[in-house]
């Protein structure tokens, strides 16, 4: 069981049977009263997300959470196909249980999947992922002054603004948690 002063950004949880992680964090303590924890949670199964707020003496339970690695396989309508890395086992996630995740998912990648009482409710990306422009206009010489961006379309269909030097074909490396270009892969 975890006390409220164990909580953090990042830590999981059992909120009404269901595992959330906590997004956001804010402490504060009343004068008579003990410390009050307001946090934002995450639902990792379906996506939703709620604000819980908890007094000092609750307690609360540490979702059962296991890592293991899988590979994306392919896409199916809105199931997106994996493959366990160990037990060669294949599941499925739909987008609702990925959210934003699908922006990142190439064919053959290796992912990090968020087991919940063994069952997989979601994956887990790395901050960064590489990915291929497919299309995006081309930069206009001499235009480069304000250091400008340009919209790019990636392999998995995701738009982002990129600088003008990027062209089709080029292989990029995007935030996943800002959804922004770092730089060239």
């Amino acid at each position: 069981m975890l006390q409220i002063t164990d909580l953090r950004i990042g830590t999981k949880i059992v909120v009404d049977g269901d595992p959330y992680v906590i997004t956001q964090y804010s402490q504060s303590k009343q004068a008579r009263g003990g410390s009050v924890v307001r946090v934002s949670i995450k639902n990792l199964i379906n996506g939703s997300k709620l604000q819980k707020t908890f007094q000092g003496n609750d307690q609360l339970e540490e979702a059962d959470i296991e890592r293991t690695k899988a590979q994306f396989t392919y896409k199916d309508g809105d199931n997106y196909n994996f493959m366990d890395g160990e037990s060669y086992e294949q599941f499925v996630l739909t987008t609702e249980q990925l959210g934003d995740a699908v922006n990142y998912l190439v064919e053959s990648q290796e992912i990090d999947i968020i087991n919940f009482k063994e069952v997989p409710v979601c994956v887990e990306l790395k901050a960064k992922v590489d990915l291929k422009v497919v299309s995006t206009p081309p930069g206009v010489k001499g235009d480069t002054a304000s250091g400008g961006s340009k919209p790019a379309t990636l392999e998995t269909g995701l738009i982002i603004q990129v600088p003008l030097f990027i062209k089709e074909g080029d292989l990029i490396r995007v935030n996943t948690e800002t959804q922004e270009y770092v730089e060239r892969a």
